[in-house]
């Protein structure tokens, strides 16, 4: 398989009615390859929980599959042998797939402190194709696999506006928005992030795209403490994206991280870096985050979400998103 090749399948399974769950992956799949293939794009959802017995998440990444099992027991985490072969039996046979191919995880509701931790160090790296842009994936070695696919519009939002402008995307992970903001003629982006591993991946990304790394720098930071330090540096930026975890403690950082907490703390030193009409996208996949807008009188707060719901998305409210602009001096 070229890797770099969008990678579309025509399904082969002689239309065999017989699972409910490979019918919606049909149904789910016929409809959503007409749009990625217009798009460019061969990494996509293709199931999300349709069906209650199959409590699941199925993500397509350029042939490979990632299998997300939804456990509701914290004492059975692993869906059984028998579940596994009826699922991938689905996949191999819609696909005509090779059963190595399917990548199987877990998803229990973790403790609040737990974090994105290493699973595997097999480095099985491969390339998939986002709106014309490639993208290192890795399906094995840890638990998220090096593009969050529900921000797919919220990354085409902010490369639309982002030529001839200087972006900020801090919480980066594999600096995916950096890198479509970069394609599509940003004169210079900077991305933040704490882990040594995304900060690498997401320098590799760049070089994927032939990405001028002197135009396009990758910052190992705490960014909390990163926000202090540039607003004492007086950088401006025209775009500044802010995607953080919910909850986060790393061993790096001296204090636990929560999006609640501390969002007022990220957006009031944000703004701070800001050109005058700029614009500050910032998003949460909190389902409990509330939003204090009397908190930023001084700003225009609109919420997109409905903006940037992906074309994948099978759920009314998978992340909230909002863009933050100063008022206009009088």
């Amino acid at each position: 398989m070229n890797q770099n090749v969008l990678f579309l399948p025509i399904l082969s399974d002689n239309e065999d009615k017989s699972s409910i769950l490979k019918n919606r992956l049909r149904k789910n799949y016929r409809h959503l390859r007409k749009w990625a293939k217009k798009a460019s794009t061969d990494c996509f959802r293709i199931y999300d929980r349709d069906i209650k017995e199959y409590p699941l998440a199925i993500d397509f990444y350029a042939g490979r599959f990632c299998v997300q099992y939804f456990s509701s027991d914290r004492e059975e985490d692993e869906a059984s042998l028998l579940f596994q072969e009826e699922v991938n039996d689905c996949i191999c046979s819609l696909f005509s797939v090779d059963p190595k191919l399917i990548y199987w995880r877990s998803r229990i509701r973790r403790r609040k402190v737990e974090q994105y931790e290493k699973k595997g160090d097999k480095r099985e790296f491969f390339t998939v194709i986002e709106h014309f842009v490639k993208f290192k994936a890795n399906l094995n070695d840890y638990l998220d696999t090096g593009l969050f696919l529900d921000h797919r519009k919220t990354r085409q939002l902010v490369a639309a506006i982002s030529k001839g402008k200087s972006v900020l995307n801090l919480f980066a992970y594999t600096c995916s928005f950096s890198v479509h903001a970069a394609v599509k003629g940003a004169v210079f982006t900077k991305s933040v992030d704490l882990s040594n591993t995304y900060t690498n991946w997401g320098r590799e990304n760049l070089l994927l795209n032939s990405l001028d790394p002197k135009k396009n720098v990758v910052e190992r930071a705490d960014c909390m403490k990163f926000l202090e330090r540039e607003v004492k540096s007086g950088e401006k930026y025209d775009i500044i994206v802010i995607d953080p975890p919910t909850i986060s403690r790393s061993k790096k950082m001296e204090e636990m991280f929560d999006v609640q907490k501390d969002y007022v703390f990220l957006l009031k030193h944000a703004l701070k870096l800001l050109e005058e009409g700029g614009v500050i996208f910032f998003s949460t996949n909190s389902k409990r985050f509330q939003f204090d807008k009397s908190l930023f009188s001084e700003c225009i707060i609109e919420d997109i979400s409905y903006k940037t719901a992906p074309e994948d998305n099978f759920k009314k409210k998978i992340h909230q998103c909002w863009t933050v602009r100063r008022l206009k001096s009088s």
